[in-house]
């Protein structure tokens, strides 16, 4: 998407230097020492016509593998779907593209009722009562979830699963260090957490439990049977979850999560390189007013018509800093309206059928991985992503398919030692019958 502006021309600089009443840009700057101003020529490229720019950034932006040329089985956070084409024209509106903090309701009712539609289709996914206008990301989503969980229940040990999703957890560990505390990797047994030595873990000093659902090697974590284990100890349940796993997955919600998060990039928001991404965080009522962020409410005016106004903003910049909840200081509103509108879009029937094709079609590429020889470490039940073993490098293997114009899997070498020559393989609704089979032959024998 490209946009254009008008350069500014030497007849609106003049009439702007006559409007505050100096000769020239020079007396703009006379309060500056002369000793200390630059007189030279800035070491920059010559300024170039809007066509020799646009077809530069063209070649640029050609060296790298996109999705629109390339087939893409990598996920690990980030994942090729499908996104209508309604969201970009919403969001190319400017009244959208352009909007800041909708503080005055009498001029942003557009703006406070999509985050309201917003907050309310979360709810509705996660099986929760109250979801806040967005977070940055997934990631930050679940730090704030952390620090939430600490204040409520006022203990400084989290326990967090190691099939979390690793970049998720360093997050949780840079914001833990500040407050000083202690984060407790629950190990994995059979690509899920560990059940037996999460117990072992449970004490009065555990303020919450987190797990990732499903995780971060796709399999989906046994959440009625960790529920009682968090607690039993009064502890927080915290659960990340990709919202579109919940299209046809028991809401969290309905296994007693506490708080639910998750990254909502799977609907309406491109790859992009990996951001800029939209958390959502979801609470049950009891913590309504520790949700970081800002939530909006209904309301009538006083003519009685229906109306969205900024209902709680418990951040720094509007009470009391020892009181805030969070120094959030803007959330992904742009994003935010991306997912509304893409989920408006799909509506319950297609965001229930767009999950049930993520897992159909994995499922699919799965078994005939397996006919191939490749063994999966893990057997229990799947979402959109699965794990196989190559039994040779997994960055050799990426090498290779990129040069026949696929991108393979996530490299779980780098995150998990013991899973070296481990690909972690992510099957969108996009990837059709004769892209699966194309990468399944690529891939070669599994016996070799």
């Amino acid at each position: 998407m490209l946009h254009r502006y008008l350069p500014m021309t030497e007849e609106d600089k003049r009439e702007m230097l006559k409007t505050i009443g100096v000769a020239s840009i020079d007396d703009l700057f006379a309060d500056i020492p002369e000793q200390v101003r630059f007189r030279g020529e800035m070491k920059v490229k010559p300024a170039k016509s809007e066509p020799e720019l646009w077809k530069e950034l063209v070649a640029l932006a050609e060296k790298n593998a996109n999705l629109k040329q390339y087939v893409s089985f990598l996920g690990a956070g980030v994942y090729d779907h499908y996104i209508p084409a309604v969201v970009d024209h919403v969001l190319s509106r400017s009244e959208f593209y352009t909007a800041y903090t909708p503080y005055q309701p009498e001029i942003s009712q557009g703006e406070l009722q999509a985050i309201f539609e917003f907050q309310t289709m979360v709810c509705e996914l996660t099986g929760m009562d109250v979801a806040n206008s967005s977070m940055y990301d997934g990631g930050t989503a679940l730090a704030e979830a952390m620090l939430l969980s600490v204040a409520h229940t006022k203990r400084k040990k989290v326990l967090i699963s190691s099939a979390v999703h690793p970049q998720y957890r360093e997050v949780v560990r840079t914001y833990a260090k500040g407050q000083q505390l202690e984060v407790k990797e629950i190990p994995y047994d059979g690509g899920v957490t560990d059940l037996a030595a999460l117990e072992a873990e449970m004490g009065d000093d555990v303020a919450c439990v987190v797990v990732q659902y499903p995780n971060f090697f796709g399999q989906i974590e046994p959440l009625k049977a960790i529920e009682p284990l968090v607690h039993e100890k009064k502890s927080l349940f915290v659960v990340a979850s990709n919202p579109l796993a919940l299209g046809i997955l028991t809401a969290p919600g309905a296994f007693g999560a506490d708080i639910v998060v998750g990254d909502m990039q799977p609907f309406g928001i491109p790859t992009q390189f990996g951001g800029p991404h939209c958390g959502y965080f979801a609470v049950k009522t009891p913590l309504m007013r520790k949700i970081p962020g800002r939530l909006v409410g209904q309301t009538t005016d006083e003519d009685g018509r229906r109306g969205f106004v900024l209902t709680l903003q418990a951040r720094e910049q509007h009470i009391r800093r020892d009181k805030a909840t969070s120094n959030i200081c803007s959330n992904q509103a742009l994003n935010a309206l991306a997912a509304s509108v893409a989920l408006s879009a799909l509506g319950k029937r297609g965001v229930k059928e767009m999950a049930a094709m993520n897992m159909q079609k994995a499922h699919y590429a799965k078994s005939a991985l397996e006919q191939r020889g490749f063994a999966s470490p893990f057997a229990g039940p799947f979402f959109n992503e699965f794990v196989i073993r190559l039994g040779r490098p997994v960055d050799e293997v990426n090498g290779r398919l990129l040069e026949k114009g696929i991108i393979g899997g996530y490299d779980l070498g780098r995150d998990y030692p013991e899973l070296a020559g481990h690909m972690l393989v992510a099957v969108t609704e996009l990837r059709t019958k004769e892209e699966i089979d194309r990468f399944v032959n690529e891939l070669g024998d599994g016996h070799a």
